[in-house]
């Protein structure tokens, strides 16, 4: 994961075989990575870092959850949640939102894209995998 403003596939992290799918998509490489250690025990992980990056991702692959950065440059969360929205083959994929942002208008503005939840960065990795577990029905 070197250059920021390079757009990619950085890593998939998990075994195939009975492991949900887990896409993590935010332009933070730290975050990128510390999301990746927590959940890479527990579930298959794609990391990107661009919204565009995600979105041509999902015509390909259908992950069974994403986690998606809502302040991003160019291509931000909300764009990429009606695109999800929007087609039938993924509109069904639970999106948790990520951000730093805790004031009321972003929370609102968040919360009216119907997204499956909300996650306010940092996060823990207890309550992540909680809400991993909560989400997946496990």
């Amino acid at each position: 994961m070197e250059d920021r403003n390079k757009e990619t596939i950085f890593d998939q992290t998990g075994e195939s075989a009975g492991r949900k799918h887990i896409l993590i998509v935010d332009d933070d490489l730290n975050m990128l990575k510390t999301l990746r250690y927590y959940l890479q025990d527990t579930y298959k992980v794609t990391v990107i870092n661009s919204g565009k990056v995600a979105v041509d991702f999902l015509l390909k692959f259908t992950p069974d959850l994403i986690l998606l950065d809502y302040m991003m440059p160019m291509f931000n969360g909300a764009a990429v949640l009606k695109i999800i929205k929007s087609r039938e083959a993924t509109r069904d994929i639970p999106v948790y939102f990520l951000t730093g942002q805790t004031d009321r208008d972003t929370v609102v503005e968040c919360l009216a894209l119907k997204p499956a939840g909300y996650i306010v960065k940092p996060v823990a990795k207890d309550a992540l995998l909680a809400k991993m577990k909560e989400a997946f029905g496990e």
